[in-house]
């Protein structure tokens, strides 16, 4: 069974590219999403992981801060879930991770996106 998420967030840092032994690229990026509002506000990480060509245009145009939208499908751990963890302060906490298929800018430095059309994945969907 696959599931599916769309997350709207912020790039935590800049994204982490690699290759694989094959020579495909890929590309690690933290996102943080809020949900709730107020005093219930918090905080969700997301792992997000994009492979070659999607890889190297989110290695390239997206930095710390910038907002973006990716859908994927959510990778749970070894027992089926999110990673959880205990922070330092005693409290709970968790990640997801998600291997992304499309990614759409959605703010950040707009001047350095690519002239391409902004929504980039899905194969159909490739600017290249």
């Amino acid at each position: 069974m696959r599931t599916l998420t769309t997350v709207l967030g912020r790039a935590g840092r800049d994204p982490e590219m690699r290759y694989t032994p094959a020579g495909k690229a890929v590309t690690n990026l933290s996102v943080a999403a809020d949900v709730g509002f107020g005093t219930n506000k918090k905080t969700v990480w997301f792992r997000v992981t994009f492979w070659e060509k999607l890889a190297e245009v989110v290695n390239q145009y997206v930095g710390k801060g910038d907002t973006v939208y990716i859908e994927g499908e959510l990778v749970p751990d070894e027992n089926g879930g999110p990673r959880i963890w205990t922070k330092q302060d005693g409290t709970p906490s968790a990640s997801f991770e998600l291997n992304a298929q499309t990614f759409r800018f959605t703010g950040g430095k707009k001047e350095s996106y690519p002239p391409a059309s902004p929504d980039i994945g899905d194969g159909d969907n490739m600017p290249f």
